[in-house]
């Protein structure tokens, strides 16, 4: 499992990994020993001062690989939690289950998610 501190008031939840996901994290823990002295904790990417990276940190990271990457739009973190939220919308989960995966308090925060997915309809008359 991986814990999500979750900022504005959201609720933080541990999150279950997937055998590949929990493989590659505990390969990338132990080269990180190698890696940067000190670099042991309890957060999974650290800056080079060995302290937790930061959002502004990241936030360049991710602009920089979408630059290289040669993407259209300049990406941001936020980004990854609305694809998060469209993905799982699209594959048929359930509202109340994505806000909770989100760490949503309210309700309207997610289903903007689950709104503009016309899919959701197929085959509801053979249930």
């Amino acid at each position: 499992q991986l814990y999500i501190r979750r900022l504005k008031n959201g609720f933080s939840t541990c999150h279950p990994l997937l055998p590949d996901e929990y493989n590659v994290l505990k390969s990338w823990l132990r080269a990180r020993k190698y890696l940067e002295k000190g670099a042991d904790g309890d957060w999974l990417f650290l800056s080079l001062r060995r302290h937790p990276l930061s959002r502004q940190q990241f936030f360049y990271i991710l602009r920089e690989a979408g630059r290289l990457a040669e993407l259209t739009i300049a990406p941001h973190p936020h980004m990854l939690r609305h694809a998060c939220g469209y993905a799982l919308a699209d594959k048929g989960i359930d509202t109340r289950l994505i806000q909770d995966y989100l760490g949503h308090r309210n309700i309207q925060h997610t289903v903007r998610y689950t709104a503009s997915n016309a899919g959701r309809f197929h085959g509801i008359w053979r249930k």
